[in-house]
């Protein structure tokens, strides 16, 4: 069965590994970025981070002073996952505060116009849950603690509709815009998620679930495949490198997710993450039995 104190006991689990070790394919794209790089002050960031994330795993220690804002991707069951909606938010919501604690976290969550908060890295929305469902047996949990730096350089924008070949010009000009005006500031080398289609709303979700998608997985459809690599190759080429000084490596990977839109609209949504592309999940199955992934 399950219960509220075993997604509480689950959520501090996986924020742990999520904030003090990196997943294995963003480990293995920031070794090949070194192993690629030719500029040597860009080769120097690169093994800094490098040493950064071994001494975290060793130590049990965040990766980042930024630990992030508590956002968390849940998958229910299609059947019948005997589980309770407000177990799943309260089990979440003090699995957050006992990992703050015990980990421990920054208490970033402040209230956005007082900018006061609590200790707990809890408040109103927060911590924030994404819900989806699938056929699957019980549910599946994705930490996804968000630093502030990436995503202060978020970008939204609504397009007219165009031919295809107009609209992809546009939204390429978009994406390279943002990424020029955001320089250093997400420190790179970074995981862009682009975000197409669907309502305003709707844009920015897809471009931040593209970051979910493992380092070097494109998308199904070959066309969008094709722009995701046109776009990596292009950002690559702007030299800003990593923690913007320069370099070959601007973005480790770049996502692009979409969703049918009105006839009238084309929004296009920017959603970055920095090099401590933090994620972790975990699958509990309806037994109670938990397999982490």
């Amino acid at each position: 069965m399950i219960t509220k104190e075993l997604i509480k006991d689950v959520t501090i689990t996986i924020l742990r590994r999520a904030e003090t070790t990196l997943p294995s394919d963003v480990k293995e794209a920031l070794a090949r970025a070194y192993e690629c790089e030719e500029n040597e002050i860009a080769k120097v960031q690169l093994k800094a981070i490098l040493e950064n994330v071994k001494l975290a795993e060793e130590m049990q220690r965040p990766l980042c002073q930024d630990t992030g804002i508590p956002l968390f991707y849940v998958t229910l069951g299609s059947g019948n996952v005997n589980v309770n909606l407000n177990d799943i938010e309260s089990g979440i919501r003090d699995g957050v505060k006992e990992a703050t604690k015990i980990i421990p976290l920054r208490p970033n969550v402040v209230n956005p116009i007082t900018r006061e908060g609590g200790e707990a890295n809890i408040g109103d929305g927060m911590p924030h849950i994404n819900y989806k469902i699938a056929d699957i047996d019980g549910l599946e949990i994705i930490a996804f603690p968000k630093g502030g730096g990436s995503e202060n350089v978020s970008a939204f924008t609504m397009l007219p509709p165009k031919s295809e070949e107009e609209a992809v010009k546009e939204i390429k000009k978009f994406v390279l815009d943002a990424v020029l005006n955001a320089a250093g500031k997400p420190c790179p080398p970074t995981i862009i998620g682009v975000g197409i289609g669907g309502s305003a709303d709707m844009a920015m979700s897809l471009a931040k679930a593209a970051l979910l998608r493992p380092v070097h997985m494109s998308h199904k459809d070959a066309r969008i495949a094709r722009i995701e690599e046109e776009l990596l190759d292009a950002v690559n080429n702007t030299g800003i490198g990593p923690m913007g000084l320069g370099g070959k490596t601007t973005a480790l990977d770049l996502h692009i997710e979409t969703a049918d839109t009105h006839i009238t609209s084309l929004p296009v949504a920017i959603n970055s993450q920095c090099w401590a592309a933090r994620k972790a999940s975990a699958k509990i199955y309806s037994s109670g039995e938990v397999e982490y992934l």
